[in-house]
C-alpha cells in the first residue's frame, strides 16, 4: 500500500499542486487584469468537457483543446480595429457556456454526471489526475520562467514591448494558454465555477502584503497551498464539500488581510496626523 492509495492523501497532494500552480499563474492574471477572462474561460471550457464526455475521450483533453481554441479566438478578435479584449471575453463566456448547455440538452438519456466538473470533487482525484496535474504544473512553471522577461515587459509597457520588437500577440497567447491549462488542471478539484477563486484570490491577497514583484509569486503560491490543504482538512473533519471549502477559505483569508492592511494603514495615518 502506497501513500497515494488513500483518497485523502491524493486530495492533499492535488491541493498542494493546484494551490501552488493557481497562486503563481494568478499573479500574472492579476497584473494583466485578467480575472474576468479567467472566469469566462472556466465557463467557456464547459463545451469541451461535454464533448469529451459524449465521445468517451479524456475530459482534460476536451477542456484544454476547446479552451485553447477560445483563447485564440479571443486574441484574434481583440486585435480587430474597434474591438477590445473585454468584449471578446464576454462573447466567449456567453457563447461557450451556452454551447455546452445546448449539447447536454440535445442528448436524450445523456446520463454522464458532470456535477463534479461544475463544483469539483478533489477527494475523487486519481493517481492519474495527480500525474497530469504535476505535469501541467511543471510545464506551466517552465513556460513562465522562460518567458518571464517578455511577460513582464508586455504586462507593464505593451507599447514599449512592441517597440522592442516583441511579438505581443504571441506573448499574450502564451500567457492565456498558461491560464487555460491551469484552469483545466484545477477543474477536477474545484470545478468550472470555483476555479477562478484559486486563480485570483491568493494573488490578490499577496498584492495586499507586498509591492515587490518577485515576492508576489512565493507568497501567492503559499497562500494557495495553505488554503487548499486547509480546505481538504476541513472537508474531512466536518463532512462538507472540499472544493467549496477551499474557495471559501481563499475568500476569508483575503478578507482578513484586507481588513488588517487597511486597519494598519488607518492607524499609521492617525499617528502621523497627531501634533508633536
Amino acid at each position: 500500500m502506497t501513500w497515494f492509495d488513500s483518497s485523502v492523501h491524493r486530495a492533499l497532494a492535488e491541493a498542494v499542486l493546484v494551490g501552488a500552480l493557481g497562486g503563481v499563474v494568478g499573479v500574472h492574471v492579476l497584473i494583466r487584469r485578467l480575472p474576468f477572462f479567467t472566469m469566462a474561460l472556466t465557463h467557456a471550457t464547459f463545451p469541451g468537457i461535454v464533448i469529451a464526455a459524449l465521445l468517451g475521450a479524456g475530459l482534460y483533453l476536451g477542456g484544454g483543446v476547446f479552451g485553447l481554441l477560445i483563447t485564440l479566438a479571443v486574441v484574434l478578435f481583440s486585435r480587430v480595429r474597434g474591438q477590445d479584449f473585454t468584449a471578446a471575453t464576454g462573447i466567449a463566456l456567453a457563447g461557450g457556456f451556452a454551447l455546452g448547455v445546448v449539447l447536454v440538452s440535445a442528448q436524450d438519456g445523456f446520463a454522464k454526471d458532470l456535477t463534479a466538473y461544475t463544483v469539483g470533487d478533489i477527494l475523487a482525484v486519481s493517481a492519474r489526475d495527480l500525474a497530469i496535474t504535476a505535469g501541467i504544473a511543471a510545464a506551466v512553471t517552465l513556460l513562465l520562467v522562460v518567458f518571464r522577461r517578455e511577460l513582464l515587459i508586455t504586462a507593464f509597457d505593451p507599447v514599449g514591448a512592441a517597440a522592442l520588437g516583441l511579438r505581443t500577440a504571441l506573448i499574450d497567447f502564451i500567457l492565456l494558454a498558461a491560464v487555460v491549462v491551469t484552469v483545466v488542471a484545477t477543474v477536477p478539484a474545484l470545478g468550472v465555477i470555483l476555479t477562478v477563486a484559486l486563480l485570483v484570490g491568493p494573488a490578490a491577497t499577496a498584492r495586499l502584503l507586498t509591492d515587490r514583484y518577485a515576492l508576489l509569486f512565493p507568497i501567492s503560491a503559499a497562500i494557495g497551498v495553505s488554503c487548499g490543504v486547509a480546505g481538504v482538512w476541513l472537508s474531512t473533519v466536518w463532512n462538507v464539500a472540499a472544493g467549496a471549502s477551499i474557495a471559501l477559505l481563499v475568500g476569508v483569508v483575503f478578507g482578513l488581510v484586507f481588513l488588517g492592511s487597511h486597519g494598519a494603514a488607518l492607524v499609521r495615518r492617525r499617528a502621523a496626523a497627531r501634533p508633536l
